[in-house]
């Protein structure tokens, strides 16, 4: 059967502080509204995504996923209602989920699209340690789910229950959409429940059951407190990830991942490395502490560090080093090629081989267009060079200290570019009338 996923994205996150709609503050490099549409593109085979008028950055966010806009925010239940225009006439269940709720697993989806198999309707549940505000589930002696009431219309006794609402549920379409149509606002904020559902469900005959999952996957966030408890929810997950799949963390606290970071077998991390989006680590790499890598390839066997930056579209080939204080951005370091200390390369393609001394720049901005420095294998720049790009530097060339090269240098040449050194005798220190 079929499934589809409304996304509800319409909050504004007034607790967050900010202009930009809640659903697109990120959690480990990837905004919220992407995280729950990975999760659901696990489970179901279309998504509709609810926002809010005037929020153009999410409906761009959102895509190539249809978008409806609530133009009220008149609740949850008005909020999922929208969808009906684009999911009617499907024949398949549907399931509610929300924007700030990225943590949801499709573990949980899954189980959840099971268990609406065996009923009307089934919802997501968990057992916070503090229930706090959340809306309460209320199950019959069958352990079946009559009803959900919201914090502010519950009784003293119901809101001893433990068990909470995380919001989730899935039904039929055509059944959902007639429950939706039903749902009343005559309750203490004046608002339509999405919760409401489930007492019209159980009215219709229908049975409903809930599905439980760990409080850490189904906190709402609603505040920038909330959204760092969730990014380091995130963070604990990926470095578990990682070291299950064969990377030693030497500081595993101190690491942070992005989403989609691809490590290999006996990578091994140092403390306080930050990894932004779109990085690949093949396997046997070294990152040394403090090291920033976003949008590059390590291959096997390289190293990384300390304090090394490697910006988007940079490629490290099998066994080359990266040492301290360098940054490499676009650019293709060779097989066991070097570049240990204090380096800017940038539009580069360095060959095999090649050695970078101390404090080489690439000159890769005119003020105007970016331009391509070219090493090639073998060769060695000495330290305190610039090269001036657009420029080739050949094959087992060697560049003076000192240099600044602005003309190509030819396969095994060597090239100095400096000025020449006068010595001036007795016009040292004692020649100023410095006191030896």
């Amino acid at each position: 059967m079929s499934k589809a996923a409304i996304i509800l994205a319409a909050g504004l996150g007034t607790r967050m502080r900010s202009r930009l709609p809640k659903a697109l503050h990120p959690i480990a490099g990837r905004p919220m509204l992407q995280h729950i549409l990975a999760a659901a593109a696990e489970v179901f085979d279309r998504a509709v995504i609810v926002v809010g008028p005037d929020m153009p950055e999410l409906e761009r966010a959102a895509a190539p996923h249809p978008v409806v806009v609530q133009t009220e925010r008149l609740g949850t239940g008005h909020a999922a209602l929208q969808a009906a225009s684009l999911l009617e006439d499907f024949e398949g269940d549907v399931a509610v989920l929300y924007a700030d709720n990225p943590l949801i697993t499709p573990d949980t989806l899954h189980r959840l699209a099971a268990a609406r198999g065996g009923a009307g309707l089934a919802l997501v549940a968990m057992r916070p340690a503090d229930p706090g505000h959340y809306g309460r589930v209320l199950t019959n002696a069958a352990g079946e789910v009559e009803r959900v009431v919201e914090w502010a219309d519950a009784s003293q006794e119901e809101r001893a229950v433990g068990l909470c609402n995380a919001g989730v549920i899935c039904a039929p379409a055509a059944e959902l959409f007639g429950w939706l149509r039903a749902v009343r606002n005559d309750n203490a904020k004046g608002e339509f429940y999405l919760t409401d559902v489930v007492a019209l469900a159980r009215q219709a005959g229908r049975r409903v059951v809930a599905v439980e999952a760990p409080e850490a996957e189904l906190r709402g966030i609603n505040s920038r407190v909330e959204l760092a408890a969730a990014e380091a929810t995130a963070q604990a997950r990926l470095r578990e990830r990682a070291m299950t799949g064969g990377a030693t963390l030497i500081q595993p606290e101190s690491v942070n991942f992005a989403f989609d970071t691809q490590l290999g077998q006996d990578v091994t991390i140092g403390p306080n490395v930050v990894f932004g989006p779109g990085v690949v680590v093949e396997d046997g790499v070294e990152i040394r502490a403090f090291s920033h890598l976003e949008g590059c390839v390590v291959r096997a066997g390289a190293v990384i560090g300390p304090f090394a930056r490697l910006r988007p579209g940079t490629v490290i080939e099998r066994h080359a080093h990266v040492g301290n204080f360098v940054e490499l951005k676009a650019a293709v370091l060779g097989e066991g090629a070097k570049a240990n200390h204090l380096s800017y390369l940038g539009d580069a393609m360095i060959g095999a081989g090649a050695n970078i001394g101390a404090g080489t720049i690439t000159c890769n901005y005119d003020g105007v267009n970016k331009h391509r420095t070219e090493i090639g294998a073998g060769a060695f720049i000495g330290s305190d060079t610039a090269l001036v790009a657009p420029v080739r530097v050949g094959a087992r060339a060697l560049v003076a200290a000192g240099s600044v090269i602005t003309e190509d240098v030819a396969d095994d040449a060597m090239a100095i570019a400096r000025g020449r050194q006068a010595n001036k005798p007795g016009r040292g220190f004692r020649g100023k009338g410095v006191k030896a």
